[in-house]
């Protein structure tokens, strides 16, 4: 690199002294704080776990970058904000991030760039992505210092835009994406992937993560997915009470009947019908009639009746809201097995409370980005969401390690990364030890030093 390129011209004097900005500060890092999700993925093994899915086939003699490290650097690199494989070019150089990674900042190899990661991220078949996302419900399971007698799995999926180019197909009026799995969709108004996610609702550990069509998942679908997650979750947890929620395209027939047949319990939307509104009508007219004869801005009631499609094998409890205002009258269905309890409350306190999924979600999508899924292979665009839902559950156990009222415990990982990630730090390698300088000035050491002691106190 010559000196133009470190040169950073258009700074203005202070004081009549120019400032002369170069490139050439050596050994330092802007992300300090990858050092704390070192010690949280030490503890963790994640990169330990998704690679013993992988089979080497390299030389040994020639191989510099084994698969554990190379996963553990960029987990690390998603945490910190670089969730593009590019950036690894310039960061397999950071001391920071080399520690992290178990290497020496000044005499150790350099990290991989971004050639090698790519060819790691096109490694797995599709018999190893199933042992990954079998080891990480394991890993879900293995979180819990004591196993629980009841856990709330809340399931959807969400929309994830495909980046690829378009190509043209043999018709002139006819493109096709050129991403495997990636379909048109209207509700996303673009060509996308629909992966499904699954959460568990009182912690909000990550459980599964599937990359899927662009497109509505079928009910069959749906329960596949759900038997391979119960089951598993059930080997780890014999004894373990399972209730599952889900929004309306999730409360069909073949869930429904999967989850009665391994005693679980759901609670599930349930798409309107003609049947269903005709049931409702008079419920529909009583609230209305209520709302316009009191001052109220809206009226909720809720009814409840047992209710069986032709596609169900028998009836069921169906929870009806109905609610008028002046917008007119709107009426929802759920469907659950669950035995008591009011109508309000399961409806309102129980059903209503998987809105919480949608900032899961938006944590994994938002501040991971885990939408980064531009490769042409199905298997390698899987093997990234696993990569990012790492990088997901090391920003989830920093924020768990803070104290339980202080205000880090309810931020998001963004404000997470910029507080205690995204740190100055100078590195020296010594004879005998390594040397890491932060800022004097560093507004929130104390809570740094509380962080790692929590951290250390957390590890087996």
């Amino acid at each position: 690199m010559n000196d133009d390129t470190l040169f950073l011209p258009g700074l203005s004097p202070v004081g009549r002294h120019d400032i002369h900005a170069r490139f050439d500060g050596g050994a330092l890092s802007s992300d300090g704080g990858v050092l704390l999700l070192r010690e949280i993925e030490r503890g963790m093994n994640i990169s330990g776990t998704l690679a013993s899915c992988l089979q080497d086939t390299r030389d040994p003699g020639r191989t510099i970058h084994d698969h554990a490290t190379m996963i553990r650097e960029r987990m690390f690199a998603i945490a910190c904000g670089y969730e593009d494989c590019d950036d690894l070019d310039a960061l397999r150089h950071d001391p920071a991030f080399r520690i992290a990674c178990e290497r020496l900042p000044d005499s150790g190899p350099a990290l991989a760039s971004q050639p090698t990661l790519s060819r790691l991220e096109n490694t797995p078949s599709w018999r190893d992505l199933a042992r990954m996302g079998l080891r990480l419900i394991d890993l879900f399971c293995a979180s819990f210092r004591e196993n629980p007698g009841y856990i709330v799995l809340d399931i959807d999926d969400t929309p994830d835009r495909t980046h690829h180019s378009r190509r043209i197909c043999n018709s002139p009026a006819v493109q096709r994406d050129d991403q495997q799995l990636s379909l048109f969709n209207t509700h996303a108004q673009g060509y996308c992937f629909q992966p499904i996610h699954i959460y568990d609702a009182a912690t909000g550990r990550p459980v599964c993560f599937l990359l899927r069509p662009g497109k509505r998942p079928s009910g069959a679908e749906a329960a596949m997915v759900l038997r391979h997650v119960i089951r598993r979750i059930r080997r780890n947890w014999p004894g373990v009470a399972i209730t599952v929620r889900g929004d309306g395209h999730y409360g069909t027939p073949e869930v429904m009947e999967f989850l009665e047949q391994q005693d679980c319990f759901y609670i599930l939307g349930l798409p309107g019908n003609s049947r269903l509104q005709a049931l409702s009508a008079p419920w529909s007219k009583d609230v209305a009639t209520r709302w316009r004869r009191g001052n109220k801005e809206k009226l909720r009631r809720f009814f409840q009746t047992r209710y069986g499609a032709r596609s169900w094998s028998k009836e069921r409890r169906v929870i009806a809201r109905v609610e008028a205002s002046r917008q007119g009258t709107d009426v929802r269905f759920i469907v659950t097995n669950l035995v008591g309890g009011r109508s309000k409350h399961l409806y309102e306190k129980v059903y209503c409370a998987r809105g919480k999924m949608e900032n899961l979600i938006k944590e994994h999508k938002l501040y991971t980005k885990s939408d980064r899924t531009s490769c042409h292979r199905w298997e390698a665009n899987q093997f990234r969401l696993f990569l990012h839902t790492g990088a997901y559950w090391l920003l989830l156990r920093l924020r768990g390690t803070a104290p339980g009222h202080s205000r880090w415990r309810g931020a998001t990982f963004e404000t997470l990364r910029r507080t205690f990630l995204k740190i100055a730090v100078r590195v020296r390698q010594l004879k005998s030890r390594i040397s890491i300088a932060l800022p004097t000035a560093c507004p929130h050491r104390e809570t740094l030093v509380l962080l790692l002691g929590r951290i250390n106190a957390q590890s087996p």
